[in-house]
């Protein structure tokens, strides 16, 4: 599959986007693949040069024993953590902007998205309960005082479940998570001791008095969206509980998570019959070196109690280092890990594909997994060329994965975090496990090895150095060579 000769097909670049040269809005001829079209091994290529984009070739097993001093093997009998999927948010803005592309682009770019066949096979969803700093305007599911005023909204029922059902026709065993960024204003107290209400959709606690309410309305909402064929596979209990500052949000100190789970949201799910995972937290590494932030999964599951209804943490990535992971892991190596939110934007030349492409599956796809993560989910899928639809006090410098031109709705921009989701779920579905490597290191080379449900193997490597660098892999009974480009991230899977 090659992304140019999609965007040939369906786009004509206006005058503006061929202005923006460092935007890296994709177009012309596609790269003539130099490798044949079968073999033994698939190969997925991408380079931050674009002079190879997502690029499919294949290659042959050596028939010969490898000699090489750069022979990376395969190592079976070192196992890790088992992968639940690679995806993005399908938040209101990008629901809204998918929809406003025509039915057969549309149709063809969620192809080559989620296919587990003919695409990229993104595998896990992240969506909002409610409004978010990316949704079309600021609402709960129930803003009218009452848990029995509780209702899909018009940004769910006209956006998000038409785009999610148009997914799972093409991927029905995609994983979706839900997070909410605010509860109903009317739940809101300005703080746990003054209980004075906080009629606001930014800030402010949960009120104790209404956690049973506030966990019926988790249940509805997974009811709800189960009514219109939208299995929930996970949800937390708040998006970014540190942060009071998002257009919509909600401060929710790790006691106050543990006890709203521990007494109302688990029980509630457990009643209900539902086998929605919860997992606690969902914010950064580290937020602003905040004393709350620390261990603050961790805490939590401290208490037996409330822990049994936890299946792990999750995580994003705006403050802080991915070594976090490897703590809380230790600290609690029986809790799952997630990574859900990381975001490109303006602060660090978040569309300019030559400089985020490795450094981001480093530090993000690979980085994250590398370090326990179960998943990796990215932020908006896609954006427009303005950068929105967006709330004030949300994010108004973020791009998505991808950017469609507002001139056309037709123009894609594919940034860095499409594609290091790409080439993850492309080989390591879901069910697989994460397994070891010995032999040849390089500083310059990060990579990780992973054995699917089939059999098959999985190998995901970025060279984020200005030089190629030849490897060999081995799986114990076949070998093979092949030349890393400069600065690329290179996928491969092939059976043993």
């Amino acid at each position: 599959m090659n992304f140019k000769k999609y965007i040939l097909a369906v786009s004509v670049l206006t005058t503006g986007m061929i202005a923006c040269g460092n935007d890296n809005f994709n177009g012309g001829d596609p790269i003539k693949p130099t490798n044949p079209t079968s073999g033994d091994v698939k190969i997925y290529t991408t380079t931050s040069s674009m002079s190879h984009d997502f690029e499919k070739t294949f290659v042959n097993f050596n028939k010969t024993t490898s000699m090489s001093p750069k022979t990376i093997k395969i190592d079976e009998s070192k196992t890790f953590q088992t992968m639940d999927g690679f995806g993005s948010a399908i938040t209101g803005s990008t629901a809204y902007n998918l929809l406003k592309m025509s039915e057969t682009d549309r149709a063809k770019f969620l192809k080559e998205t989620f296919s587990p066949t003919e695409g990229m096979g993104q595998s896990y969803i992240r969506i909002a309960i409610g409004c978010s700093d990316f949704s079309l305007s600021e609402y709960t599911l129930a803003d009218k005082p009452g848990i029995e005023n509780f209702a899909l909204q018009e940004e769910e029922l006209k956006y998000v479940i038409p785009v999610l059902k148009e997914i799972l026709a093409i991927n029905p065993d995609i994983k979706i998570m839900g997070s909410p960024w605010t509860p109903p204003t009317w739940m809101k107290v300005n703080n746990l001791t003054d209980l004075k209400p906080h009629e606001s959709w930014t800030g402010g606690h949960l009120n104790p008095k209404y956690y049973q309410d506030y966990a019926t309305y988790f249940v509805k909402w997974i009811q709800a969206m189960a009514a219109q064929g939208i299995n929930i596979y996970s949800i937390t209990p708040q998006n970014e509980p540190l942060n009071a500052g998002n257009s919509a949000s909600l401060l929710m100190f790790w006691p106050e998570q543990q006890a709203f789970v521990k007494t109302a949201l688990g029980p509630k799910i457990k009643a209900a019959g539902l086998t929605t995972k919860i997992y606690a937290f969902d914010h950064n590494y580290n937020y602003d070196d905040m004393p709350e932030q620390e261990d603050y999964p961790v805490k939590i599951f401290q208490d037996p109690a409330a822990a049994a209804f936890f299946a792990g943490s999750a995580f994003h990535n705006y403050g802080g280092n991915k070594e976090e992971l490897l703590d809380v892991h230790a600290k609690a190596p029986n809790k799952d890990i997630v990574f859900t939110e990381t975001s490109i934007g303006t602060w660090n030349d978040g569309n300019v594909l030559g400089k985020r492409l490795t450094e981001d599956m480093r530090e993000v796809a690979l980085g994250t997994v590398n370090n326990f993560s179960k998943a990796v989910i990215v932020w908006n899928l896609m954006l427009d060329s303005d950068k929105g639809p967006n709330r004030e006090g949300g994010c108004q410098t973020c791009y998505g994965a991808v950017d469609i031109s507002k001139a056309d709705y037709k123009t894609i921009r594919r940034n860095s975090h499409y594609y290091i989701i790409g080439h993850m779920s492309s080989v390591v579905k879901p069910g697989a496990v994460r397994i070891g490597t010995t032999g040849y290191t390089d500083s310059n080379l990060t990579y990780a090895a992973f054995k699917n449900t089939d059999g098959s193997y999985a190998f995901v490597i970025t060279n984020h150095s200005g030089a190629d660098s030849f490897i060999v892999l081995e799986d114990g009974k076949n070998n093979f060579g092949y030349t890393v480009p400069s600065s690329s991230v290179v996928s491969y899977t092939w059976k043993k």
